[in-house]
This record gives structure tokens, C-alpha cells and sequence, in this order.
């Protein structure tokens, strides 16, 4: 018998009233239980077919539990998906995945996965079936949304592999999407980033929003948006002239805004900054502050939302005529300035929290503090060109000073 399975089920009287009548009867059968070993179950009734189903409802209740968190070929994908959605809500709760990460999996299952393959037996998947779906949504939808999918579809059925559902992954021989081609990297030049930065300077909403010390706190460091919103002032040593970054501010729904650690072990940094980045914090700290609140906070102290600060960002640079900049360009920007002072790719993967370039400097190396000379390659990054009205961010001087 295989596990979880019972064979044939006998019944038998057991009392007898005083006319010979059988009163209580037995059935029972040889049950294999998870562990391989054959055991006799049995249950009683007033008649042979009450014992009988008593034992019936015992057994299929036994194979009900047994067979939870398991899977079979005939098992349709809906049902590994929610397992294998399951496994990665674990993970967000244990701090291994990000909470984006989740819903970004939720959306795209809803969408478009589980419409197309819900109602699919596991043994029915294919590469071909596989194939035709992502490169339709590839087609319809874009490749970034396809390949997220894929993923997914690649999980779910790695997961029955694992539970022995499936032989193999057919994910795994299902054609490689190819996206259009990867647009080179630009950087702003000097002439831009002055061009800029004075256009924002002289911009009221853009200056009501923040976006102009946000985004020159993003090229002072190289930061993502999110982990610029995250920093508490408790985390910037202005004598020190270093920032601590530890977090990065998403929204999780049915949680709001959440400070959470960052996108790898790697972003856990401590940054040196530039002196008129110093000068401009020191600025903003002597108009009273509280050690707790984010150094770029909402008008009520809080954390600020990065999708609705992107939007700020968006319509700041398209009013000032920079369409094609985005706000990563300013992490490509600082990265580039940083190479062509000569920095390692050590050191420039260590500024903005990138992957570990290998195993050895990771394992090995201790890291503490990024390179000084990060900073002082940073000082240049507007020329000797005042920033505004208020601060020339190579002298730290008010202007008139």
C-alpha cells in the first residue's frame, strides 16, 4: 500500500442483546501510516454500516491532515501557488524578503498567472505551454512583467518538484525571454548638474517639495530614494561628516509607510559626505529638528512616501527641461564621478550598496567605513559653481560671507 492508504474494510459484531441481536459492532482495517509502518485502526457502531462509516470519516479526516502542505500531479497550480505564496510571506515576516517583494508577486498572480494556468493539473505543464504563455504576455505586457511572471511560475513549480509532484522544473527548458536592449547608462555632466540644480533652486514648488536637497543628498551619497527618506537624523554624524544607512521606507499594504533594512547586507553602510553636504544638513538641523524624525520628512515629521516623492521628483525635472533624467540617473551620476576620480570598483560598490563584487573581499575584508576619498571626489560634483542663494557647497559660506 502506499502511504496514507488503507485496504479493505471488515466489520464485525461485537454485542449481542438477549435475542442474539448484534447491538454494537466493529470495523477495521490495516491503515500505512507517513512513517511506512502498517497499523489496525478501527471505530464502533450501533450496525455494521455505522461502524463502516465512523471508520470512513476517521480515515478520510487522517488523509486530510497527512496530505496537507503536499502536492500531486493531479493537483491543480492554484493550489501550489497559494503553498508557494505562503513560503514567501514566511520569508517577509522573517526579514529575508522584502514586502514589495510580496505584493509585487500577489499583483502579477492575480493578473496574469493564475488566469492562465489556475485551472492546470501540474503533470499537464510543459515548455511549450510555458513558452506560448510568456511570450504572449511578453508581447502584450512588456518583458519586465513577463519575466517577473516567469519567476513566479518557476517557484510554484520548483516548489512541487521539491514535493515531489513533478519529475523536473519545466521552466527550466521553456525558452529565455530577451528584452529590448539595455540603453547605456547616462550620467549628468558638470554643465548639467549646474544647469539643473539651478533651474530647481529657482523652482517655488519644486523648493516647497524638497526636491532639490533631496536629490543633492542623493548625489553626495549615491543612495536610492528610499533609503534617503529612511535616514533619521540620529543616523547623520555632521561632525563626522557620515551618514549611517540602515533602512529604506516602502509602503506595505495594510501597514502604511514602514522603515525596513535594506535591499541587501551589502546597503548596510556608513558614508562619508562631501563638506557642502555638511554645510547644507547643518542648515537644515539649526532649524530645530527632533533625533528621532527623518532628515527628509512630510509636513508632519513622518516618513515621506517614495512613490509620491518620485512624482515630485518627475515634475521638477520635467519642468526644468530635464525629461530624460530620472532619479536613478543621480546614482549613475555619482557612480560615474566616482570612476573617473579613479575609485576602485570596490569602493564605488561600497558607496552605493551594490552586490559584493566577489566572495572573497565579502568573507574576508572588513568593511567599516567607505573610502574617504569617496567624499573628496564628491566635493567637486558641482564645479566651483554656487548651488544657490544660500550656500556655496565648495566654501560652506553663506553668500556675502
Amino acid at each position: 500500500m502506499r502511504l496514507g492508504t488503507w485496504g479493505r474494510i471488515r466489520t464485525y459484531p461485537m454485542v449481542f442483546n438477549a435475542k442474539g441481536k448484534p447491538v454494537s459492532w466493529r470495523a477495521t482495517t490495516l491503515v500505512r501510516g507517513a512513517d511506512g509502518r502498517t497499523r489496525a485502526v478501527e471505530r464502533r457502531g450501533r450496525s455494521a454500516s455505522d461502524a463502516e462509516n465512523r471508520l470512513k470519516a476517521h480515515l478520510a479526516e487522517g488523509a486530510k491532515l497527512a496530505s496537507e502542505g503536499e502536492l500531486s500531479g493531479l493537483d491543480r497550480f492554484s493550489k501550489a501557488a497559494e503553498l508557494w505564496r505562503g513560503g514567501i510571506e514566511s520569508s517577509v515576516h522573517r526579514d529575508v524578503l522584502s514586502p514589495g517583494t510580496l505584493e509585487t508577486y500577489e499583483r502579477q498572480l492575480k493578473l496574469h498567472v493564475l488566469p492562465a494556468f489556475g485551472d492546470i493539473r501540474l503533470l499537464e505543464f510543459t515548455p511549450p505551454l510555458i513558452d506560448r504563455f510568456l511570450k504572449g504576455l511578453s508581447n502584450k505586457t512588456g518583458a519586465p512583467t513577463a519575466k517577473t511572471c516567469r519567476s513566479i511560475v518557476s517557484g510554484v513549480l520548483g516548489l512541487a518538484v521539491r514535493y515531489g509532484a513533478l519529475p523536473s522544473n519545466p521552466v527550466r527548458d521553456a525558452d529565455r525571454l530577451r528584452g529590448s536592449p539595455t540603453k547605456e547608462p547616462r550620467a549628468l555632466t558638470l554643465d548639467e548638474r549646474v544647469l539643473l540644480f539651478k533651474a530647481l533652486d529657482q523652482d517655488d514648488v519644486a523648493l516647497a517639495g524638497d526636491v532639490p536637497t533631496l536629490l543633492r543628498f542623493m548625489l553626495a551619497t549615491g543612495q536610492r530614494i528610499g533609503e534617503c527618506l529612511a535616514v533619521l537624523w540620529f543616523e547623520v554624524d555632521l561632525q563626522a561628516g557620515r551618514v549611517d544607512v540602515s533602512s529604506t521606507v516602502i509602503r506595505w499594504t495594510g501597514h502604511g509607510l514602514v522603515r525596513k533594512s535594506t535591499k541587501s547586507k551589502a546597503g548596510e553602510r556608513s558614508l562619508l559626505i562631501p563638506s557642502w553636504m555638511v554645510t547644507e544638513l547643518q542648515l537644515r538641523r539649526s532649524q530645530g529638528v527632533r533625533m528621532d524624525e527623518p532628515v527628509f520628512a512630510n509636513s508632519l515629521g513622518g516618513l515621506r512616501d517614495p512613490k509620491n516623492t518620485r512624482r515630485d521628483v518627475r515634475r521638477a525635472l520635467d519642468r526644468a527641461d530635464f525629461c530624460w533624467v530620472t532619479s536613478h540617473s543621480f546614482r549613475k551620476t555619482t557612480a560615474t564621478i566616482l570612476d573617473q576620480a579613479g575609485l576602485s570598483a570596490r569602493v564605488i560598490a561600497d558607496q552605493l550598496g551594490h552586490a559584493r563584487p566577489s566572495m572573497i573581499q565579502d568573507v574576508y575584508m572588513g568593511r567599516k567605513f567607505v573610502d574617504g576619498r569617496a567624499a573628496e571626489a564628491l566635493e567637486d560634483v558641482f564645479g566651483r559653481v554656487e548651488l544657490s542663494g544660500n550656500i556655496d557647497p565648495l566654501e560652506g559660506k553663506g553668500v556675502g560671507d
